[in-house]
């Protein structure tokens, strides 16, 4: 029987990002290791730039760590992360919101 790929993504969203931005750097830093591919958003231009900024994140290995990454990403002031567990399976998929 072949394995069913199964993906953990994290959504973290970051308010007063210039504040803020040390901190998350450094967490994500500490738990590098979980993080496969990260791709980082903020709305803005060279000479207007948005404070608030959305992180994206594909993690790998322990699940019980992704939880422990996201609840200490959430202890931050102005930053929520939630995460969440896709896999390819028989059934039909419904969306959930």
């Amino acid at each position: 029987m072949m394995d069913i790929p199964i993906k953990t993504v994290m959504a973290v969203l970051v308010d007063n990002r210039k504040k803020e931005a040390v901190q998350v750097q450094k967490i994500l830093t500490e738990w590098g290791c979980l993080i496969k591919t990260r791709l980082g958003l903020h709305e803005g231009t060279l000479d207007q730039c948005s404070d608030s900024g959305l992180i994206i994140l594909e993690l790998v290995g322990n699940p019980d760590q992704h939880v422990q990454l996201c609840e200490r990403l959430n202890t931050l002031p102005g930053v929520v992360a939630k995460y969440m567990t896709l896999s390819i399976n028989e059934e039909v998929s419904k969306c959930q919101n």
